[in-house]
């Protein structure tokens, strides 16, 4: 299975030149705690988070009015495609130490953004299906045939 089937299409975004109050008004008001940072294109070129804006931001004593996006963004994310088997994701973000990865097209550009949440789901119902399937195969369940 790929990553086209489990990846939420819809993508908060911030430009890099804008403010990271204007990030953080954006994130509490869309509920989100993430955000690509893209350019003229859509393509990805950073990604930011609420933690990037508590230690980068506030831990440091910034001003969040004057602070620009791509001053505290995480630049160059890795990014996986719509094709991208949920496996190797699950993989990339191990090796990554991260929980989002974004999803791009064929241009580059933004179309998705997969969690770790997304995948977790995934596998719960997975796991569930499995679980029903050998309770109704298990020597108990025929006995009640």
């Amino acid at each position: 299975m790929s990553i086209e089937s489990i990846c939420s299409r819809q993508v908060d975004q911030v430009e890099p030149d804008e403010t990271a109050q204007a990030a953080g008004q954006r994130m509490n008001t869309r509920s989100v705690g993430t955000l690509i940072v893209v350019d003229s294109e859509e393509r990805p070129i950073g990604i930011l988070t609420d933690r990037d804006l508590a230690l980068r931001v506030v831990g440091e004593g910034r001003d969040p009015a004057a602070t620009r996006v791509k001053d505290v963004m995480t630049p160059k994310p890795r990014t996986v495609t719509e094709k991208t088997p949920i496996e190797d994701a699950l993989s990339r973000m191990r090796s990554l130490g991260v929980r989002r990865l974004p999803v791009v097209g064929s241009r580059g550009e933004i179309v998705g953004i997969v969690s770790l949440d997304d995948i977790l789901v995934l596998l719960t119902q997975e796991l569930r299906e499995v679980g029903r399937l050998l309770d109704s195969t298990s020597p108990r369940s025929l006995l009640k045939l």
